[in-house]
């Protein structure tokens, strides 16, 4: 039908400047620009118009840039690259950062969630399951509780909703573990030394959220400065594990049950050698990098089988396809965002997350470049790809007039079926070369 009309070239052109985004947005609006005298100020003659109407899809498609891979594949491997680069830029320095971090302190860091009941796993020691069995990797089995009546899912959702607050303090009882093993006050640790960080939330397959961190020492202006002398790996490994083992947050309590929070008991912390060392055992900067960005893009339900985008009504998981487990937390989720006071959490909201509400991706504001910088680096190159293209015209000074409005997401069964048989426009694919790597 497309061909018919002889609209499947131009629709094929305007899809292909989606990057394979096949959720974009919708826009209904227009968009001019108007050139400027750069004498008088006067606003002149219309340089260019751009009218949705009269786009082959009939509106203006904008590439969704979602994170979760279940949604768009395209735009999370997009965020998977740029995570990838933002950690190795803290790593060996670049985008920004000065290299002199490549001989810093640094450690890759393991946070995980404490016990809430026993449930099905694969015992590293080659042992069966405390059910008999010997487990799958595949198994959906694993991580649902043995016991379902008697898994404390209540401190469970509480848990992933108190997971930030806690690293929060977590941070705070770090920088006093380092002063004091450094013979240093709290106020004189900020003259001598600095903790920088990037760290990203991973569900574990029981729906508990755990963290991996890479965890840096630092001069005290961070990665432009030099580390004191006494600032080594082995120090803030130390300062780590007594942090971890200290830092607890108090939750709520929940008819009578008072709820508190900490770290759970295996923590693993390993020095991060240079990219180039790996002699089988040690962790390289490549390789914590790659496991950094893999899961940046993975969400509760990739782990545990739950939705991948919220709900409005608990009457939506009757038809969901999510496993026993992942739907009663959720209703435990559910039934605790009624309380008022329990609204502060807003856990309703984050029901489909399993009660966790922080970001996927943080760090310190220190550590190295920021997500933001690397999209404005990609729009940038973008701009320069295109005006390449177009035929070289006078510097002007220009006045733009837009107007655009949400339509919708996503794309026809017509359009689907062309953007998946093409190849992203030259200039489009959604990243400059430098941002092109393989991390796998």
């Amino acid at each position: 039908m497309l061909a018919s009309l002889g609209t499947m070239p131009e629709l094929a052109r305007q899809l292909s400047t989606l990057g394979g985004c096949t959720r974009p947005v919708r826009l209904d609006g227009h968009r001019t620009e108007y050139a400027v005298d750069t004498t008088t100020g006067e606003i002149g003659g219309v340089l260019h118009h751009l009218d949705s109407t009269a786009l082959p899809a009939g509106q203006l498609l904008v590439r969704c840039n979602n994170r979760r891979a279940t949604r768009c594949a395209a735009c999370a491997e997009t965020y998977r690259r740029d995570t990838y680069h933002l950690i190795t830029a803290g790593l060996h320095g670049g985008k920004g950062t000065p290299e002199q971090v490549a001989v810093h302190p640094r450690v890759f860091a393991t946070f995980t969630a404490p016990s809430f009941g026993p449930v099905h796993n694969r015992p590293s020691s080659g042992r069966p399951c405390r059910c008999g069995d010997r487990h799958d990797e595949q198994d959906a089995a694993l991580g649902t509780p043995l016991d379902p009546d008697a898994y404390d899912y209540e401190a469970a959702v509480l848990w992933n909703a108190h997971a930030g607050a806690l690293w929060r303090r977590f941070s705070i009882y770090l920088r006093r573990e380092v002063a004091k093993r450094a013979g240093l006050t709290q106020r004189a640790f900020r003259d001598h030394a600095r903790i920088s960080f990037a760290k990203v939330a991973e569900y574990q397959k029981r729906g508990a959220v755990h963290f991996h961190a890479v965890i840096r020492l630092d001069g005290p202006e961070g990665g432009d400065t030099a580390p004191p002398v006494w600032a080594t790996a082995e120090l803030l490994t130390d300062a780590i594990r007594a942090a971890a083992s200290a830092a607890r947050v108090t939750g709520p309590e929940v008819d009578g049950r008072a709820h508190s929070f900490r770290f759970g008991r295996q923590l693993d912390v390993r020095t991060i050698r240079s990219v180039h060392f790996n002699d089988g055992q040690e962790l390289t900067e490549r390789a914590v990098a790659a496991y950094i960005a893999k899961y940046a893009t993975k969400g509760a339900e990739t782990a545990t089988g739950t939705l991948d985008r919220p709900i409005r009504f608990l009457a939506e998981l009757a038809g969901a396809r999510i496993t026993d487990h992942a739907r009663r937390m959720i209703r435990t989720v559910w039934t605790l965002g009624a309380r008022k006071d329990l609204e502060h959490l807003r856990l309703r909201a984050w029901a489909h997350m399993l009660g966790f509400r922080g970001h996927f991706s943080t760090k310190s504001r220190r550590y190295s470049t920021t997500l933001g910088a690397l999209r404005d680096a990609r729009a940038e190159w973008r701009r320069a790809q295109a005006a390449a293209a177009l035929p070289e015209r006078e510097p002007e000074t220009t006045y733009v007039l837009a107007h655009w409005v949400f339509a919708g997401t996503g794309l026809s069964a017509a359009e689907a079926w062309l953007s998946a048989s093409l190849e992203p426009a030259p200039g489009t694919e959604g990243e400059p070369t430098w941002n092109r790597v393989t991390t796998s």
